[in-house]
């Protein structure tokens, strides 16, 4: 039977196709909808951890600590007040302000490590914590940019296979009988390219978009490692200046 030019495209294929091409449509569409929900997810976290770096010139021109953090914002999912109250509790601990009912504390294995070094290792602790889930969700764009391509091209394979068997069993046909199951059978290596596309930039922007605020919230830790350390923000300039704070309590 010629196919209808009405009757082509996706609904067609979707009808007309068996268990193994619809299953193939159902896996790119979930890819499709994982990485739309991953890109605008992590896209609407990156807007808001870019306001809050705002926030840290603000935070070293505060009267103390605590005014400070409020000039950083709300703490929900945010990085910089994460940082900066890591590092405030790591210098508590490191210089035994926790005692119990005002007796020292018994010493402990980081007693070992002085005020620098033990401070470094806790601000780099939470910098490292806001990696690892700033780049949660991005290996899911990568795996989809990287086989969707493939399963739109299995696709392809199968929907063609079974095309070429129903003409061959038709006899003698003509270049439009072929062309119309042919062709329908392609679309699903260009699905494959539609849900790839999408994942590879959203991949790419999302990486750059991290890396931006990793380098920021670097910054802040290298400041604030200052600050705990000597009580004063050395300016970037390296004009030996320092911008002074109380010290957090």
């Amino acid at each position: 039977m010629e196919p209808q030019i009405a009757s082509s495209g996706l609904a067609h294929v979707w009808t007309q196709g068996d268990w193994v091409t619809r299953s193939v449509a159902i896996v790119l569409l979930l890819m499709s909808l994982a990485t739309w929900v991953i890109i605008l997810w992590k896209a609407l976290d990156q807007r808001a951890q870019r306001a809050q770096a705002k926030g840290v010139e603000g935070f070293w021109h505060s009267a103390d600590f605590a005014e400070g953090l409020d000039k950083l914002g709300s703490p929900e999912g945010n990085p910089f007040r994460a940082v900066a109250l890591e590092g405030r509790e790591s210098t508590r601990h490191i210089l035994h302000k926790d005692g119990h009912n005002g007796m020292p504390p018994q010493r402990q294995l980081h007693d070992s490590l002085d005020v620098s070094d033990w401070v470094e290792r806790s601000l780099r602790k939470s910098v490292d914590d806001f990696t690892a889930r700033a780049q949660s969700g991005l290996s899911v764009l990568a795996s989809v940019a990287s086989t969707a391509p493939f399963v739109g091209l299995f696709g392809t394979v199968w929907g063609i296979y079974h095309a070429l068997l129903s003409i061959g069993a038709a006899g003698q046909v003509s270049i439009d009988q072929v062309a119309g199951p042919i062709g329908e059978a392609l679309i699903m290596t260009a699905l494959g390219l539609l849900v790839a596309i999408p994942a590879v930039l959203g991949y790419n922007a999302l990486v750059r978009g991290n890396k931006g605020i990793s380098h920021q919230l670097n910054r802040f830790a290298h400041d604030l490692h200052a600050y705990f350390v000597t009580g004063a923000r050395v300016t970037a300039s390296g004009d030996g200046k320092v911008l002074p704070m109380k010290k957090a309590q």
